[in-house]
């Protein structure tokens, strides 16, 4: 007999305190849903108040260790992973509990949205990777789209089956980032198991602001993700993830080719003025002036790191966390 309310345990892995994972427990404690344990990770133990919150030292160790330590403690059928400067919807639990009803079905996710509290240079970065050109065909993991089956999905709002994570050993991954893909590419392609996106299935996530900690965030995916294309290909090796390095590669060639031939320099120009063009459509935001210059430049400096760190990824013979 199938479970529709079924126990879950919420695992929130963390370095140590800080004023989001306060907000993050905050919101947790409200969710309207009956039967569900919260579970913090931090390197060392945590001097703090909370009650009916289960807290568990794990030592320095990477968010994937310490997700593989909770997998083994958690009580709950279906287990909720949640980064710890993230805060679920009311309704996150319930929302995600009735795709569970199906047995097919081993993992949900939903939309990881800026909170409106968030710095106007954190709006910004929510800005570029909510856009048609900053997060291209994954712009539904930052907002609400429609319902679909996807196959790779990140862990700041993803929750499993805990028999599936114990069949799979966990995530025993050494990445991270990319300890998400792994699993999620092992859930769908080993096991045969649907992971389901369900926009209802929401979370507020604190954005990196621009620029450099947004640019170093998006440092780190790039090198995974190129680094993924050799070993992963089933979901790294995707046009959406080339295309930044494609465009970088014409910008360099475009460059040197222009200074020898003007009729060439002409179309490059043309090219670069039409990007910039499609660019500045793609984050203009009448209503958010400010936040719209500066995802516009956030934008292309997006692209140009991601293209330039995903050919290094490309290149590396070892990966290093």
């Amino acid at each position: 007999m199938i479970n529709i309310n079924p126990f879950i345990s919420i695992i929130v892995p963390v370095k140590d305190n800080n004023p989001y994972l306060e907000e993050c427990i905050s919101h947790c404690k409200k969710l309207d849903y009956s039967s569900y344990e919260i579970m913090i990770l931090p390197d060392n133990s945590l001097p703090t108040n909370w009650e009916d919150v289960k807290v568990v030292s794990t030592g320095p160790i990477g968010p994937p260790e310490k997700r593989d330590k909770g997998i083994k403690i958690a009580k709950g059928e279906i287990l909720a992973f949640l980064d710890d400067d993230a805060f679920p919807s009311p309704d996150w639990l319930k929302n995600a509990a009735r795709h569970f009803q199906n047995k097919e079905v081993a993992a949900v996710g939903g939309p990881a949205v800026t909170p409106s509290t968030d710095t106007l240079k954190q709006k910004a970065s929510g800005f570029v990777y909510s856009s048609f050109l900053g997060g291209g065909n994954h712009r539904y993991r930052y907002f609400p789209t429609s319902l679909r089956e996807v196959d790779d999905y990140p862990t700041c709002n993803l929750l499993v089956r805990k028999s599936i994570l114990e069949e799979l050993g966990g995530f025993g991954s050494f990445f991270w980032p990319g300890e998400d893909t792994v699993l999620c590419l092992n859930i769908t392609q080993k096991l045969g198991k649907k992971i389901v996106y369900d926009p209802s299935v929401l979370v507020y996530h604190h954005r990196r602001p621009l620029f450099l900690p947004h640019l170093k965030q998006i440092k780190n995916y790039a090198l995974h993700r190129g680094y993924f294309v050799k070993h992963f290909p089933e979901t790294s090796l995707r046009l959406s993830y080339l295309l930044p390095s494609l465009w970088v590669s014409a910008l360099v060639g475009g460059t040197l080719i222009s200074l020898f031939n003007s009729f060439l320099r002409v179309f490059f120009l043309s090219m670069v003025l039409l990007y910039l063009g499609l660019v500045f459509s793609s984050s203009i935001r009448p209503k958010h002036l400010r936040v719209s210059l500066l995802a516009f430049l956030g934008i292309i400096l997006t692209h140009l790191t991601y293209g330039t760190f995903f050919i290094q990824g490309l290149m590396m013979r070892r990966l290093q966390r």
